[in-house]
């Protein structure tokens, strides 16, 4: 359709049919999605008892289970970290958090911009070693 030779009403009138048509099709798709859902949980209430379950024994199996260890969950100090060093200056490491002075003046050097994250990882991949330990 060629909108250029419509007035200004008839783009106005134009655009709130779609708006309607819109709407009536957001409204159709909900109901079609929630009869859906219906069919599904009935197939799936069919299927589970024709295997000789009952619906409460898969809603166990299907929820999401709680830890069994019983608390015994490390501490958030035993985590570790990546080491990365300057081969030029060893005693230079960064570990994480803060960028230390020495790696920010170091990225400035290369062109290199510290606050972005890219930058950051490329410096850390290209001019940093990883301490083994």
């Amino acid at each position: 359709m060629e909108y250029a030779n419509l007035s200004v009403e008839e783009i106005r009138r134009q655009l709130e049919e779609a708006e309607s048509k819109q709407n009536e099709l957001k409204r159709a798709l909900e109901t079609r999605r929630r009869e859906a859902k219906k069919e599904v949980a009935q197939e799936l209430r069919d299927l589970i008892e024709q295997r000789g379950y009952t619906l409460e024994e898969m809603l166990e199996e299907l929820a999401p289970r709680k830890s069994r260890r019983g608390g015994s969950r490390k501490s958030s100090g035993s985590r570790q970290y990546t080491e990365y060093f300057d081969p030029e200056n060893p005693e230079n490491v960064y570990v994480r958090g803060v960028l230390p002075r020495w790696m920010k003046s170091k990225m400035t050097e290369k062109g290199l911009d510290p606050s972005s994250k890219e930058d950051r990882d490329t410096f850390k991949s290209t001019y940093l070693k990883v301490k083994q330990n």
